[in-house]
């Protein structure tokens, strides 16, 4: 029971109800959302995520959607409520960010929505949503370039501000994000799916606040919070206590270190002794690094309750003006690797103290693949923004997962090929599992993917910024590590060139994009695994003759 225990049994049960009420209307939302967008990033790949704090903006209910997404809403809505202050705030408000040093947390593509609840005059919730919105505006189209070096560069910056006044639109800034960016009516259509989310989570709220009353409404959050808390530390105590160190050399050189210390009543990551935030667009805001140690608190407590109160015993410490806490104006639009690295990092630091709680590295790199130009059916520009599938690590029970999103990017889906092609002018040739070696182990590391696009017009652009290609996904006990995360781009005549980090770089029609995801790593001694495992692998592909050879010392394979 999620109750208080000062309550009476009737009460704990209603509490309840309105706790998991809270977690419908964020799934409802989320439904809204995905049913009226129009771009495919949004309604095939669910590239977005919705959620549910309290007056103050703490965290309510974790919705649906990208884990790090979910983890933006509560420091958005803090953000707006400090920028904006409460006094200015009506019912029908709704507030817009998408900079990193205004709440938006992430990069300039994710767009923030949100919406404050009033009930009975009282201020007692927000509604949130976050989504990738295609392009808004920047130096290239699709607004990611690995080349800016301010965030300036990367776009339009929207610095919590108010888009909806009591329940009227102001159409200057309607028109001032449409006319920024290269794809205005998909901005536009996106923009009021988003609108139309935190409308419909609004209503929600206040009919349940009608219906149990403000005061056991706000009683039902303050316990629900007090839950949370409860259980993560019931969780920590379970964890062995001491201070825990790595550090990782990054395929950019750069070395990133990481200290994790835990104790009784803390879980302390400290990320101060780092490299001096990038010239260039690899950073991360701190609130964005929180929400990766959050992710790792979630996954190594295995605490199933995600809200404001589940992460008090967690303690971040950054250095400003670092990778890991970037200031103005840094630029931010790769901080996805960044944040997907510490990550990976943070996990790897842990893996060999928590007995067999975690699992071997995956591919773990967003890959975000990001394809425009002119569609050739239609005459009008196209921008394609793709994450992509990879293997997961083996863990000490299972062979790892093969073509899954990252855990960092949590629930989504990729781009049926079907859709891909009517909606950007592309021919989708290939799409299997990587055959390459790696990842060999007791048990074996999922399989990544290769992925081909086959470009149908003149002048189009290819963005990819893929960690994980030349430092690979890390082995335990004694297994292999895994594969490479690149993407090949062959021309018409032959030549293959092989790129991890490119900008805007120019396709033409014939060109072949070929994506490779990388293979997640193994878990324990190769030579222990059965024969007959061995042998389906050889039979189903995923393993190659001279591997079987070298690696699992079979005979005459």
């Amino acid at each position: 029971m999620t109750g208080v225990q000062d309550r009476s049994a009737a009460d704990q049960i209603t509490l309840e109800i309105i706790q998991e009420a809270l977690a419908a209307i964020s799934d409802e939302m989320f439904a809204a959302y995905r049913k009226t967008a129009m771009s495919a990033i949004i309604y095939e790949v669910l590239d977005m995520g919705t959620g549910i704090t309290d007056a103050n903006g703490d965290l309510a209910s974790s919705g649906a959607g990208i884990p790090g997404f979910v983890g933006v809403l509560d420091k958005a809505v803090k953000r707006v409520i400090e920028v904006n202050g409460l006094d200015g705030i009506r019912p029908g408000d709704v507030y817009v960010t998408n900079d990193p040093f205004y709440g938006g947390v992430t990069h300039l593509n994710d767009v923030v929505l949100a919406l404050p609840v009033f009930a009975g005059g009282t201020l007692i919730a927000w509604t949130a949503t976050i989504a990738h919105f295609n392009d808004v505006g920047g130096m290239v189209p699709g607004s990611i370039s690995n080349e800016a070096n301010e965030i300036f560069q990367e776009g339009l910056r929207l610095p919590a501000v108010k888009l909806i006044d009591a329940g009227t639109p102001i159409h200057s800034v309607l028109e001032i994000m449409k006319v920024n960016s290269r794809l205005p009516d998909y901005l536009q259509g996106d923009l009021w799916a988003g609108v139309a989310a935190v409308r419909l989570g609004e209503r929600r709220i206040t009919e349940l606040a009608g219906k149990y009353g403000v005061d056991l409404y706000l009683a039902a959050v303050e316990a629900y919070m007090d839950y949370g808390e409860q259980a993560a530390r019931h969780a920590l105590a379970a964890l062995p206590e001491g201070r825990f160190e790595l550090e990782e050399l990054q395929d950019s050189g750069q070395v990133y270190k990481v200290i994790v210390e835990i104790g009784d009543d803390a879980f302390v990551v400290d990320v101060r002794d780092n490299p001096d935030q990038d010239s260039g667009p690899n950073n991360g805001s701190r609130d964005g690094v929180m929400i990766a140690a959050q992710m790792v608190f979630m996954n190594v407590t295995g605490v199933g309750v995600a809200n404001a109160g589940s992460f008090r015993p967690l303690e971040l410490l950054t250095r400003p003006g670092s990778v890991f806490d970037a200031q103005e104006p840094a630029a931010m639009a790769i901080y996805y690797e960044v944040e997907i690295r510490l990550y990976d990092a943070i996990l790897r630091c842990l893996a060999p103290h928590l007995g067999e709680r975690l699992p071997a590295g995956g591919f773990s790199s967003i890959c975000g693949t990001f394809i425009g130009g002119l569609h050739p059916d239609t005459g009008r520009h196209f921008t394609i923004v793709e994450p992509q599938l990879g293997g997961w690590g083996a863990s000490a029970w299972r062979d790892g997962n093969s073509a899954m999103f990252s855990g960092f990017h949590g629930d989504t889906f990729n781009c049926p090929a079907e859709v891909a092609e009517a909606r950007y002018g592309l021919f989708v040739d290939r799409l299997e599992l990587n055959p390459a070696d790696g990842g060999e182990g007791r048990f074996r590391g999922g399989k990544g993917i290769v992925l081909e696009y086959r470009v149908r017009s003149n002048g189009c652009f290819l963005t990819v910024a893929y960690t994980r290609s030349v430092n690979l996904p890390w082995a335990l006990a004694g297994a292999e590590e895994g594969s490479a995360n690149y993407a090949e781009v062959i021309r018409p005549d032959g030549t293959v060139e092989r790129h991890s980090v490119v900008t805007a770089l120019t396709v033409d029609e014939g060109d072949v994009i070929r994506i490779h995801t990388g293979n997640g790593a193994g878990y324990g001694d190769p030579r222990e695994r059965p024969r007959e495992q061995v042998l389906a692998d050889l039979r189903d592909g995923l393993l190659s003759s001279e591997r079987a050879r070298a690696v699992y010392g079979l005979p005459g394979a």
